[in-house]
């Protein structure tokens, strides 16, 4: 594969002083001295006046003579090359891609939408210019293949692979590292240097979202009341033993199931126990 290679032009400058006096010359000699001959030089030196060329800060100019790749121009200014080069201008400036996000499957098949934020440059101009007809459209498809990629290899969360350690939402940067490696590998061809990936957008498809929010939601709340209900057999734990050390009241077996069912509703309960006063005694 044929490599980049810079190219070294003459200055613009002395390039446009050597093709000032190729026009001046003949031109002066034709009217003075009637030398039309000299209308040769002046063609010639029109002819020269196309090959000027002005390279930008962070942008470059390929040249190609006859289908051969002579080099390219990466330092910026004014300069002179041969006429015949065709020149193919490239930016070398980085440039983001903020995808739309697309619908995927995960990998226990869920539809999901990704959407990603991708900086890039081109690194390598005759890979850019020759070994793909558009490096930005490649660019575009390559990153969607690459988000297509990525979502087949992860599941969205755990709840249907609890035994998957990274996960989509949750993988963070270990999960933009692998996206962007991916990416590295299908833009190398193309000479981009990808500066930055990551995941930009990222929620379950419409037909499903409503679903999934229930569940996420079921779990919670079997979440908070696994914990209320923890807490409160250890709250009811303490109060017997505490009325057993302290020998505060004798309770036999029955009142203790009454008083840990009591406490249990007070406890686990979401609302506001309302007491009912007990004036008589404990057995009425």
């Amino acid at each position: 594969m044929k490599k980049e290679k810079l190219y070294s032009p003459v200055s613009g400058y002395l390039g446009l002083f050597i093709v000032l006096i190729l026009i001046i010359i003949p031109v002066l000699g034709m009217i003075f001295m009637k030398m039309f001959l000299l209308a040769i030089i002046l063609a010639f030196g029109m002819f020269c006046l196309g090959g000027f060329v002005i390279v930008n800060p962070n942008e470059s100019s390929v040249l190609v003579l006859f289908g051969t790749y002579k080099g390219t121009i990466k330092k910026n200014g004014f300069f002179w090359v041969n006429p015949f080069f065709t020149r193919k201008k490239i930016s070398l400036r980085a440039r983001n891609l903020d995808s739309d996000p697309i619908k995927v499957n995960d990998k226990v098949g869920n539809p999901i939408m990704i959407g990603v934020v991708l900086v890039w440059k081109v690194e390598n101009t005759y890979k850019a210019a020759f070994e793909v007809d558009d490096y930005c459209h490649f660019v575009d498809i390559q990153s969607e293949a690459a988000v297509r990629k990525l979502g087949g290899h992860y599941p969205y969360d755990n709840f249907d692979d609890e035994q998957a350690e990274i996960t989509l939402r949750s993988g963070g940067e270990e999960v933009n590292h692998v996206l962007e490696k991916e990416l590295s590998e299908r833009l190398e061809i193309a000479g981009i240097h990808v500066i930055e990936a990551r995941i930009a957008y990222l929620a379950y498809a419409s037909e499903i979202a409503g679903a999934m929010l229930r569940r996420q939601q079921a779990t919670a709340i079997v979440a908070a009341r696994y914990k209320i209900v923890e807490g409160a057999v250890s709250m009811v734990e303490m109060a017997l033993e505490q009325l057993s050390e302290k020998e505060l009241i004798e309770l036999d077996e029955d009142q203790k199931a009454v008083m840990v069912s009591n406490l249990m509703v007070v406890l686990c309960s979401d609302k506001d126990a309302s007491p009912v006063i007990n004036t008589g005694t404990l057995h009425q």
